[in-house]
């Protein structure tokens, strides 16, 4: 495809894609008032006395999207910088810290509304709002009476796209190089809180809170449901913008304004584009590559939506129509996955699932390539969320298949993943909306050889 050729084609679908009126609505919906005293109420119920205290971002992050802190935004829905939350569970009262800020602060950010709004406090259901230059006095003032115990968080944080403990291998990976190895700011607060407050006892709170976050509450599916179907349309849009001769970004801005034109804050992770010798790189996101005739195109993509992740991972033929060889391999990964989601349901165990797959496998009469299935990863704040491993389903767990196989010698990489939610029957899969199957995907494909059109 020639330049001339590429632009035209891109400017006929953007145009297509703007005028197609999507039937999913693009405002944001997040969590009620009283969904959140709920959260606040239930941790503060698994606890007799002392004080939680979590602490918001204290910077902006540099080149995209200001995104709170999980586990501070999981009970307060509050994205101000520099912010501080204290649950007392002995009275069940919950007090909000914010920053004062400066005229200039006011004008290049905006308003801190919640320290100037009289009704704040009946808006959002705090027991009382004071400035963070408060917060050491109010410790001092109130530890003793709510009992000598401080329930923060000591286990590693989470991010949008790193789990508790992935976060310590990054650490870990930073901390190769001695100029880098200073502690984290998690890290540092905990040892400034027990230097200034020696006779306080320090308590992990992060195991409590990851048995609530596990959990979806019905806020949280509906919200999930919703990301599911913008995720996987973006998906769909980026399997119609492929064809040799595009480059990878430009698949991954196919999906990226899907995401975005409908109410999400960005990605959820890296989108991964990769095509040819690329879809064997798991993490691969560069996204750089012009996609050749041949190729496999393997695309890893979700949104963040009201801090809610989104996990979807498609391969398809670069040219629309799987070769034998491709055919066959993806025949397998398929059957795993489908095998999979047939065998979750409340109380199965990863062994049962497997055994599951072994038993469809077989009954097949296809040779699995070593896959078993199994149990994904959780998905829910984090891409790779918080949760205990090894302990069979519960209904409203949320969490990623993702069978694979790679041949990096032959430039095979197959990989297909949904996110699928624990119901009380069975499991729901919320990105079903997005092809899987070959002759869906090559029946999408070729319909994008005719006049450009999008359907559901």
């Amino acid at each position: 495809m020639n330049f001339e050729k590429a632009r035209k084609f891109f400017m006929v679908w953007a145009l297509l894609v703007l005028a197609f009126q999507n039937n999913l609505s693009a405002q944001r919906v997040g969590y009620s008032k009283e969904e959140l005293a709920g959260r606040r109420a239930a941790l503060m119920d698994r606890l007799k006395d002392g004080m939680v205290i979590l602490f918001g971002e204290c910077l902006p992050q540099a080149g995209g999207h200001f995104r709170q802190d999980n586990d501070f935004y999981y009970f307060s829905r509050i994205e101000d910088v520099g912010a501080i939350l204290v649950l007392a569970p002995g009275t069940k009262e919950s007090f909000l810290f914010l920053p004062r800020q400066t005229p200039r602060e006011t004008m290049v950010e905006g308003p801190n509304l919640l320290l100037k709004d009289e009704e704040a406090r009946q808006k959002t259901g705090f027991t009382a709002i004071h400035p963070v230059s408060y917060f050491d006095e109010f410790i001092a003032r109130n530890a003793r009476n709510h009992g000598l115990t401080f329930h923060l968080r000591l286990s590693p944080r989470d991010t949008i796209d790193s789990g508790r403990w992935e976060t310590l291998i990054f650490e870990g990976r930073k901390n190769r190089i001695h100029y880098n190895d200073q502690i984290s700011i998690d890290n540092y607060r905990i040892r400034k809180l027990k230097e200034r407050y020696p006779v306080i006892a320090f308590n992990d709170i992060a195991p409590l809170i990851d048995e609530m976050r596990v959990i979806k509450s019905a806020e949280e599916i509906d919200i999930l449901r919703r990301n599911g179907k913008i995720s996987a349309e973006a998906v769909k849009q980026a399997i119609l913008a492929t064809r040799p001769g595009v480059f990878e970004y430009q698949i991954e801005a196919a999906a990226m304004h899907v995401i975005l034109r409908n109410g999400a804050k960005g990605a959820a992770y890296p989108p991964i584009v990769g095509s040819g010798p690329n879809s064997c790189i798991w993490h691969y996101s560069e996204n750089s590559r012009k996609v050749e005739e041949g190729d496999l195109v393997l695309m890893d993509f979700g949104a963040d939506l009201d801090y809610l992740c989104m996990d979807i991972t498609r391969t398809w033929p670069a040219s629309g129509k799987f070769i034998p060889e491709q055919r066959e391999i993806y025949e397998i990964v398929l059957a795993v996955q489908k095998a999979c989601i047939e065998a979750y349901r409340p109380g199965v165990t990863a062994e049962d699932v497997q055994n599951h797959v072994a038993e469809v496998m077989l009954e097949k009469g296809m040779d699995p390539r070593g896959l078993r299935g199994g149990i994904g990863h959780y998905v829910g704040m984090c891409v790779h969320d918080v949760g205990p491993r090894g302990v069979s389903l519960q209904e409203g767990m949320v969490f990623a298949i993702e069978p694979a196989l790679y041949y990096p010698e032959k430039n095979i990489g197959i990989r297909i993943e949904d996110t699928v939610l624990i119901t009380r029957d069975g499991c729901e899969v919320l990105s079903k909306d997005v092809p899987k199957e070959i002759e869906e995907i090559e029946k999408l494909m070729a319909g994008k050889k005719q006049p450009l059109s999008i359907r559901r």
